[in-house]
């Protein structure tokens, strides 16, 4: 089973919740290794390297924010956040950190699973490469291959995520997508917090706008979502 799930490292300093987590994720096919805290779930995931890591927010000494942060120096691993009803400040930082998606607690362990599966599905998919090995607006520039992008000639610091989103909207200039479409189709998840696109296209709007607040190329749709317009 652990071939076709994978091996998932579950860090959070409360025992019952790791105790249900691994439960529920044994049940779904997956391999699980627990942690109590942060530095026991940086030394695990060294010595382990699993392909998917649940990482709650509030721990003692190092927390899940700085994990998160450490770990996306190292590693594209995926990675889900376990944040506290409230918490909008930590889900929107871990989103900030790179982590791919969270769960608020108290939260479905059913649920959590069925999230873990989605988001490891996309992180197994091949990437798609759109025909144009580089995709051009005006002084922005993103090269597919090398997944490198450039505004006025400066290197852009986007997260995977966030490139994902870039290339999408550049590939599909002028038309206007509902979040849930581009949770669909650039996240591949059929179900999740919309939110999460919501703080994502923030973030862009924040490295590839002159103005964030007057956003030119990332135009929010009143009662649709959102539309990329070239030659801004």
């Amino acid at each position: 089973m652990e071939d076709q799930a994978g091996r998932v490292l579950v860090v959070d300093d409360d025992e019952t919740v790791r105790d249900v987590v691994r439960r529920y994720l044994e049940v779904a096919g997956f391999t699980v290794d627990v942690a109590g805290d942060g530095a026991a779930g940086l030394a695990l995931f060294a010595r382990r390297e699993p392909d998917l890591v649940v990482l709650d927010v509030m721990m003692p000494g190092i927390n899940g924010l700085e994990v998160c942060r450490r770990l996306r120096q190292v590693s594209q691993v995926p990675i889900v956040m376990l944040t506290a009803l409230g918490e909008e400040e930590n889900r929107i930082a871990g989103l900030q950190l790179g982590a791919d998606d969270y769960v608020t607690k108290p939260f479905s362990p059913k649920e959590l699973a069925l999230r873990v599966a989605s988001v490891l599905r996309r992180a197994r998919m091949p990437r798609p490469v759109p025909p144009a090995a580089e995709l051009v607006d005006g002084d922005l520039r993103l090269q597919m291959t090398a997944r490198q992008a450039t505004l006025a000639g400066a290197e852009l610091p986007l997260t995977t995520r966030e490139f994902d989103l870039l290339a999408f909207f550049l590939a599909h200039p002028g038309v206007a997508f509902s979040r849930a479409d581009l949770l669909e189709k650039v996240w591949g998840w059929d179900f999740g917090d919309q939110s999460t696109v919501t703080v994502h296209v923030r973030r862009l709007r924040e490295k590839i706008e002159r103005d964030p607040a007057k956003p030119a190329r990332v135009a929010t749709v009143w009662g649709v979502g959102y539309r990329y317009d070239r030659g801004q």
